[in-house]
């Protein structure tokens, strides 16, 4: 630790980015950078699934695609929060109205995808429509979230890394009890908008336009599940744990966000391996052209 505090004299200082948490204020209402990557990640993907429907062999048409943002959301917003609690603060059921606070502690992606995919569920059956193959459309979208997201968790100056040398370290302020210096630490926000968003983003894409994952029920949904898991995996080596789980990280030897991860990696695998089997002709809800 000795290093790391006699480095943080050398690097670049969090409040010398001139960042902020506002995007500004108006009498009694805030607009909050975090509240505005939520906002951009869903119409973003909007836009995208859009584009997406256009291609022979949708699931869905068009004007599904308002509805199914409306069920997304719901089920990012309410499995987010209750994703958070459950997982990271359990006390707060003790509380409850603790719970309708979004802004004390946060949200849960492990949380978000679990109501997320309940809330398709739920959508498709009411439309009559294959939830799994809306869930391959989705997955291919969720990278724009994941990226403005994190990069909302680094204008914060939240959820930042272990103490590092490295020359793009930062010393983030408030990272240790008061009256200690705080020392240089890796921005692990921006690694996983890279990985998570940046680089998922290009591999998801990339297996819906340049082959014909899309035809494989479950296929999509898996690469992402394995891609994210993978990516949020190696990135909390860099990461400091909640400080309410610091102890189950040393007992356990993962942080708890890795744990939640092996599920996902093992579902998405299982389902990438048995996509192949799912496939059948696709007879498109938008659009004339069926796919064999």
């Amino acid at each position: 630790m000795i290093e790391f505090l006699a480095a943080a004299a050398g690097h670049i200082r969090f409040e010398d980015l001139g960042l902020h948490p506002d995007v500004f204020s108006i009498g009694f209402f805030t607009l909050r950078w975090y509240s505005l990557a939520y906002i951009a990640g869903i119409l973003i993907g909007w836009w995208a699934m859009l584009r997406m429907l256009d291609q022979p062999g949708a699931p869905m048409a068009r004007r599904h695609a308002d509805d199914l943002v409306f069920y997304a959301t719901l089920g990012i917003i309410l499995g987010g929060r209750l994703g958070y609690v459950t997982f990271y603060a359990p006390e707060m059921f003790l509380h409850p109205l603790r719970i309708l606070r979004l802004w004390d502690g946060g949200m849960s992606f492990h949380g978000g995808a679990i109501g997320t995919m309940v809330g398709i569920i739920l959508f498709a059956r009411k439309n009559k429509l294959n939830w799994l193959r809306i869930h391959d459309y989705v997955a291919c979208v969720v990278p724009f979230g994941l990226f403005f997201g994190r990069l909302a968790n680094f204008v914060n100056g939240e959820l930042w890394g272990k103490p590092a040398d490295v020359p793009w370290a930062i010393v983030f302020p408030h990272t240790v009890p008061y009256g200690m210096i705080d020392p240089a630490r890796h921005p692990s926000q921006l690694y996983e908008a890279a990985l998570e968003g940046l680089l998922l983003l290009a591999v998801m894409s990339f297996a819906f336009w340049r082959t014909k994952a899309r035809y494989e029920p479950g296929k999509l949904v898996g690469l992402f599940l394995v891609g994210y898991g993978c990516a949020r995996f190696v990135v909390e080596f860099f990461r400091e744990p909640d400080s309410q789980l610091r102890a189950f990280a040393e007992h356990t030897g993962l942080h708890m966000g890795q744990w939640l991860c092996v599920p996902m990696i093992v579902g998405g695998t299982y389902l990438m391996a048995t996509a192949a089997k799912r496939r059948v002709r696709v007879e498109p809800t938008w659009g004339t052209e069926s796919v064999a």
